[in-house]
């Protein structure tokens, strides 16, 4: 059975059958692709302290306590959701969270490829979708989940939707699958604000503004819908108030952070609407197609909201992907076909891509050879020390490999130590209702009030951002007086309380 599968998708993916591709062969592919590209990783502590935080956020949700109430981090509660239920399903399990992730990413690009099939060949779809596997996959801290995955799944969803059929209904689930967006990465916002101003000016130029204003009617009731059935259960908890605060208030404050600014994303945003730009006035893309102008609207505002941020995390970029390769394909495609004598090399270089995931492979065998698990990083080995050694885990403060919270089963010392990076965005502190009203209160809080017994931190990296001199300086000579380092497991330094 296995081998007539195999044989099936082999003959719909040869050069001369793209035509006959159907979305279940393709799918598939992008499966076997994504978790070829991604499998490695599943055994890895840690890819991104982000990550790292939205597990730990999500046991929280497990252990029946809402976002935002007992642990506290930036993103909508829709991010939590996907990590509470597997970890509800699966337990702590590395693997079920990574899998699902990689799942979903060939989701993802399933969609890409059906939004690509409108504009392009099957062929041009195929690789623009596997290459959207790529680019969400590789290239940074890409192979944990993401926020950005999952807001991005349902955003990807729903513009497929869009591109497929116009009525009350389909608007309706269409509005549901961005509200699910804009509840998993608040910057969605702008995309979708601005598609339903671009719908409703393409309806008047119709002359159909009416009915399309009664579409849209359906759209925003999805999208509030939405909003609603998340911040239902704070209601219930009368806990409205810190709902509001954290979903909406504070990413505003956090993107007015005095490290962030505008100035940071322009090259960024110019390079990529230059290249926009420039296929248009060439004609490489049919700006009149109405497609292509929702994809570009797309793209603008995600770009816009990169600005408005003021910064771009490799991460964000999962965002762009789908919709900037699809117009990259098709002007890809409009190039001269590359000659026979070069397909080897280009075979090569497609290989060659996922070098990381190589190296990752080659990481974990020799892990497993040198302590009998795939399991590696720090984020596991520290707390594997601490706990073979039976050191005191109350109130224990990881300044790094946070995710060793939730290896341990314990909690961070503060809301605020939930992301340790979170300690000293005091622009955040009022939203999550924090008694502390400085960064450096909330340090001197944790280390002289809790007073942590064990405190785990990184060897060779400041234990704060290097440009925060001053919490450094302070941390580092309350760590020299009341601590003595007993272990360094890796890079990871472990330290003991002296009183």
């Amino acid at each position: 059975m296995a081998k007539k599968l195999y044989t099936t998708v082999l003959k719909k993916i040869n050069p001369l059958s793209y035509q006959n591709l159907d979305w279940k062969t393709v799918f598939f592919v992008l499966v076997i692709v994504a978790i070829f590209v991604r499998f490695p990783f599943f055994f890895r502590d840690y890819i991104d302290r982000d990550e790292s935080t939205f597990i730990i956020m999500g046991q929280s949700w497990a252990n029946g306590h809402l976002p935002y109430t007992q642990l506290w981090d930036l993103k909508p509660p829709i991010t939590f959701l996907y990590f509470a239920i597997i970890i509800k399903i699966f337990g702590k399990s590395f693997i079920a969270i990574r899998l699902f992730g990689s799942i979903m990413v060939a989701i993802t690009a399933l969609f890409t490829y059906g939004i690509a099939t409108k504009l392009t060949t099957k062929k041009v779809a195929f690789w623009v979708s596997v290459f959207c596997v790529f680019f969400q996959s590789l290239f940074g801290s890409l192979q944990g989940v993401m926020s950005e995955h999952i807001s991005i799944l349902f955003f990807a969803a729903g513009t497929y939707l869009l591109f497929l059929k116009e009525n009350r209904s389909s608007f309706f689930g269409i509005g549901v699958l961005f509200g699910l967006s804009l509840m998993s990465k608040l910057n969605m916002v702008y995309p979708i604000t601005f598609l339903g101003l671009y719908l409703l000016w393409d309806g008047y130029n119709k002359k159909q503004v009416i009915w399309r204003a009664k579409h849209l009617f359906w759209m925003t009731l999805g999208v509030v819908l939405v909003i609603l059935l998340t911040i239902l259960p704070y209601y219930f908890q009368n806990e409205i108030q810190l709902c509001r605060q954290s979903i909406v208030e504070a990413p505003l404050a956090y993107s007015g952070g005095k490290f962030h600014s505008p100035l940071n994303t322009l090259p960024f945003a110019i390079v990529i609407l230059g290249l926009l730009l420039s296929s248009f006035i060439f004609k490489i893309i049919d700006w009149k197609d109405k497609k292509i102008q929702i994809l570009t609207v797309v793209i603008v505002c995600i770009l816009l909201s990169f600005v408005q941020a003021g910064k771009v995390n490799g991460h964000y970029l999962i965002q762009l992907y789908p919709f900037v390769l699809i117009p990259l394909g098709i002007a890809v495609a409009k190039l001269p076909a590359i000659q026979k004598k070069y397909h080897p090399l280009i075979i090569f270089l497609l290989i060659l891509i996922p070098v990381e995931s190589y190296l990752e492979y080659g990481n974990i065998i020799s892990n497993k050879i040198k302590t009998g698990t795939f399991f590696n990083g720090e984020g596991i080995e520290v707390p594997t020390y601490i706990t073979e050694h039976n050191l005191e885990t109350e109130n224990i403060f990881f300044t790094e490999y946070h995710i060793g919270y939730w290896v341990l089963g314990e909690e961070p010392p503060t809301k605020a130590a939930t992301h340790p990076s979170n300690i000293t965005r005091e622009e955040m502190f009022p939203f999550m209702n924090n008694p502390r009203k400085t960064g450096m209160e909330e340090i001197q809080y944790i280390m002289e009030v809790v007073q942590p017994k064990t405190l785990v931190a990184r060897e060779g990296k400041e234990i704060f951002d290097k440009k925060l001199v001053d919490y450094n300086a302070y941390i580092d000579s309350y760590l020299e007086e009341h601590y003595q380092l007993t272990a360094t497991i890796g890079r990871g330094l472990i330290y003991q309380r002296l009183e």
